[in-house]
């Protein structure tokens, strides 16, 4: 990928197709129907980003308004986003390998944060990308209740947060659509 143009976008429904082959090489142990894709396209348009270099995507970026410490089962959709969320979910973000290395995440990640209106963003970190994301200035969250949904993802899933701008996680944020 070095030295070619490659840029984040907002996600289309044309691009599902792409969105669930890279889940399919990125993710094969977290798989998800098409069906979660394009019902949180619909449900937070705003918040579906698709990586793009020579017109091929390349990784996705997928986020919503969500119930704090509450994140859903894997492959589950959701019906509609709460009326008072307490955190911006970072539902998925993954990278083809060759298009790692370049900041991309990172930039999703600060895309993301643009989107949370002060509210906390919260994540799921599995397959051992729990440093990727302390990098992030995300930190696991110790919370009991959740134990028994995140062994659903795999035995090292870890929840984690931090506040949108990168600091401290703030205990209470204000949404507005």
């Amino acid at each position: 990928m070095a030295g070619k143009m490659v840029g984040w976008r907002p996600m289309a429904a044309g691009d599902l197709g792409a969105v669930s082959a890279v889940a399919a090489v990125v993710h094969p142990a977290y798989p998800e129907s098409d069906a979660v894709f394009a019902e949180r396209l619909r449900l937070f348009p705003a918040g579906c980003l698709v990586l793009e270099g020579d017109g091929a995507v390349l990784g996705y970026a997928v986020a919503h308004p969500w119930v704090r410490a509450a994140p859903p089962a894997l492959d589950t959709l959701l019906g509609a986003l709460p009326a008072g969320p307490g955190a911006m979910l970072l539902h998925d973000l993954a990278l083809l390998p060759g298009a790692r290395g370049l900041g991309a995440g990172r930039e999703a990640v600060r895309r993301v944060a643009g989107l949370a209106g002060g509210l906390p963003l919260a994540l799921v970190a599995v397959g051992g990308t729990e440093a990727f994301w302390r990098r992030q200035g995300f930190r696991a969250v110790a919370d009991p209740a959740l134990e028994a949904l995140l062994r659903g993802y795999d035995p090292r899933a870890r929840y984690m947060e931090r506040a949108s701008g990168g600091g401290r996680v703030a205990s209470s944020a204000a949404w507005s659509m």
